[in-house]
């Protein structure tokens, strides 16, 4: 009879910081760069060469650690961690072991049975090392450094999470408040945020942890959760075969949807880490503290409670556009413009999302303006153009060019005719030409007029009010029927 277990599981998460230069040197950190064309004699390890802190790198670690409930170090320090590998050009790697930035903090996770705090055991600044990108034709092993020295923050959770959906419901939360902060895009398929998975499991009911591995190269949340379940099934069989987890490092293959053993799990003393001898003291003041705390966003959670006081939107209307800064900006934008929230929310939620998915494109890259989506209501509400006009106006100006919606319809004489006179003859045009759907109607087939309604949108080219014509049309048939 197999036993019952328990899965236990802490996160170590690196998150890249969007500063624009490095953290000790004052090379471009952006991505995409042609190979090695982002590094100066820091960043590439030369001899002689000296590190200087970016603060802007402090500032950002700091918010991150207030947001997540951390105690702010107030002299925090750098130390060498050791290691020899090809994509680490100075052999070491700056890092803080002994005095981090933040510490004993937590963030609220939604679980299983109510909120639960997830504790965060430290957050602490780092480089990050170069790429190495392997050619499988010629076997050869080529090193890009332009992500050497690029900042990073590691988020290192307590053991405290319990299922993949745990895990998930953390890295969203962490992501959500980090893209709040624009401290970091958080992309994972860009590698600007990583977590590596530590995992192990025990029987039901015992406190002894049992051994852990620790997960790696986990680049999207559905590979964090296939990864998961397939480490537990895997630590089960062996325990059930009465046999031990061995600790060890271990490489995820999506693909192959298989884990295999990378190395044994170094210990710190391992790296023989020392203070880095370059790098004074970080002396973190109350004002340093008081200053950054003045800059901190309404992050997510507070914004909800507001939406819903002041605009009375449905939940989940409320949940979809505080998912994102960029929307919730447009969203307020729009509303202060003197748009109706709840028209702006419906814009937001149907047209801009599905083009957002059309054009994979991320919300913090949407150009257009909450000025000329807040136009582009009016423009409806005031009867100027009607819904299927507007979509084509959002897609072809609004959405693509933030082009001035107003000039748009002009431009391209896409006003709606008020001329009731002319309708009223589209209309008898209509009926003229559609005898068969106008005896249908008046024999009770309602679904027949479809065919009118089109006949007139057609002849108007579309530049009329679907509600005034289908309000003619049924004039006309109780004309007809007496």
């Amino acid at each position: 009879m197999s036993r019952e277990y328990e899965v236990i599981i802490g996160l170590e998460v690196h998150v890249e910081l969007n500063t624009k230069t490095k953290i000790f040197c004052g090379c471009s950190t952006e991505f995409g760069g042609a190979p090695n064309t982002h590094v100066c004699p820091v960043c590439a390890g030369m001899p002689g060469s000296l590190p200087v802190l970016n603060k802007e790198v402090v500032n950002k670690a700091i918010s991150v650690g207030l947001a997540t409930n951390c105690e702010i170090t107030r002299n925090s320090k750098f130390d060498r961690k050791n290691y020899f590998y090809p994509d680490n050009p100075q052999n070491y790697q700056i890092s803080q072991l002994y005095y981090p930035i933040c510490r004993n903090g937590h963030v609220t996770i939604s679980a299983k049975g109510g909120a639960k705090d997830i504790r965060i055991h430290e957050i602490h600044m780092e480089e990050d090392a170069g790429k190495l990108i392997h050619d499988p034709v010629t076997d050869d092993t080529y090193v890009d450094f332009n992500r050497s020295g690029v900042p990073l923050i590691e988020i290192v959770s307590e053991p405290d999470m319990r299922s993949a959906d745990e895990v998930i419901a953390y890295l969203e939360k962490l992501r959500e408040t980090i893209q709040y902060l624009d401290a970091s895009d958080c992309k994972l398929n860009e590698g600007s945020m990583r977590a590596d998975v530590n995992i192990s499991i025990r029987e039901m009911g015992s406190e002894e942890f049992g051994t852990r591995t620790e997960s790696k190269n986990l680049n999207s949340f559905k590979a964090i959760r296939r990864c998961i379940e397939n480490e537990v099934n895997r630590q089960k069989e062996i325990l059930e075969k009465g046999e031990k987890v061995v600790q060890e490092t271990r490489r995820w293959d999506d693909l192959k949807g298989i884990s295999y053993p990378m190395r044994s799990k170094e210990d710190a003393q391992d790296y023989r880490y020392f203070p880095d001898p370059d790098l004074v003291p970080i002396i973190v003041s109350d004002e340093w503290i008081e200053e950054i705390k003045a800059k901190q966003p309404e992050f997510k959670d507070e914004k909800k409670v507001r939406y819903k006081e002041m605009y009375g939107l449905p939940d989940y209307d409320i949940d979809q556009i505080t998912g994102s800064k960029k929307l919730g900006e447009i969203f307020e934008g729009a509303v202060g413009a003197g748009a109706d929230p709840k028209k702006v929310s419906n814009w937001l939620m149907v047209e801009t999302m599905r083009l957002m998915k059309e054009h994979n494109l991320d919300a913090d890259k949407l150009k257009f303006s909450a000025v000329n989506l807040a136009k582009l209501v009016k423009l409806v509400e005031a009867k100027k153009i009607n819904n299927a006009v507007a979509k084509e106006v959002f897609e072809k100006a609004v959405f693509l060019d933030d082009m001035d919606p107003d000039k748009y319809v002009a431009d391209n004489n896409l006003v709606m005719k008020t001329d009731s006179g002319a309708l009223e003859e589209v209309i008898k045009k209509a009926f003229e030409a559609n005898k068969k759907a106008v005896e249908d109607v008046l024999n009770g087939k309602g679904k027949a007029a479809g065919a009118i309604v089109g006949f007139v949108m057609k002849e108007m080219k579309g530049k009329c009010d679907p509600a005034e014509v289908n309000k003619l049309i049924a004039t006309e048939i109780e004309r007809r029927k007496n």
